[in-house]
């Protein structure tokens, strides 16, 4: 898979090419980086990207025509590959990024030979006529706002990166991985087996596998109904783990 991100600050992208599952997969080949900055491709002295807005207000807009130049440029080098570019722009009024669409940007990645052109904004945001021209698709990180779209691009690539064949040294961390099922993860236990006088469930160490599969679908399931009820309306049930979210509800009524 390839990446594209076009960005002021090519530095920041060190965070997920330098170190850890991101690193190892780099350096596997099983995807490629390139950063692109804006002030590369500008005429005068200033390498000037940025302009005040018309009609008024504060800070100051990411002009179009650096960035028309840049992802020209992005996309013959893209095309000279084989691959087809998609173009990202981080933006609060994006759709919310979730796992269903990390797994879609993979299989399009995989399957259409995409390439993900990562537009990271900055500034008070980018002239809306370039994004209306060259921008396929926006995505937000959450109801918040950043200094800049190289965070969610840093995001997007290590839940996109991880989900690779061959990037995780076991495959089933991204099956069992929050969101993965469409509930939150279990609790997890290493040793030592007591900790501060907290003992690990004995059903982990019972070595019933069926029982340990069991106990830890009802540990997502209660843990998912406290925190984050939205995604079992989202996931739909089984009669079974609906019937054990009752039976969790009664008991709470009767305490």
């Amino acid at each position: 898979m390839r990446f594209d991100a076009i960005t002021l600050f090519p530095e920041m992208f060190d965070a997920v090419l330098d170190s850890g599952i991101t690193r190892r997969a780099l350096d596997r080949g099983i995807y490629r980086f390139q950063a692109w900055n804006p002030r590369d491709f500008t005429d005068d002295p200033h390498r000037t990207v940025d302009d005040r807005p018309y009609g008024g207000g504060p800070g100051m807009l990411m002009q179009a025509e650096p960035l028309d130049r840049v992802l020209n440029a992005v996309q013959r080098d893209v095309a000279a590959d084989n691959l087809v570019s998609w173009v990202v722009h981080f933006s609060p009024r994006g759709r919310p990024l979730d796992h269903q669409r990390v797994m879609e940007l993979k299989d399009a990645a995989i399957s259409e030979n995409r390439a993900l052109v990562l537009l990271c904004g900055r500034y008070e945001g980018i002239d809306e006529r370039l994004l209306q021209r060259r921008v396929d698709e926006e995505i937000s990180l959450g109801d918040f706002v950043l200094s800049g779209g190289e965070l969610p691009a840093l995001a997007l690539m290590d839940a996109l990166i991880r989900q690779l064949p061959g990037a995780l040294n076991d495959a089933d961390s991204a099956v069992e991985d929050s969101f993965a099922n469409g509930l939150l993860d279990c609790p997890h236990y290493t040793r030592p087996e007591v900790w501060q006088g907290m003992a690990v469930p004995d059903v982990l160490t019972s070595g019933n596998h069926a029982a340990i599969a069991q106990w830890r679908l009802q540990q997502s399931l209660t843990i998912t109904a406290a925190q984050r009820p939205d995604l079992l309306a989202r996931r739909g049930l089984s009669r079974q783990e609906q019937n054990y979210l009752d039976s969790l509800s009664k008991d709470a009524n009767r305490e």
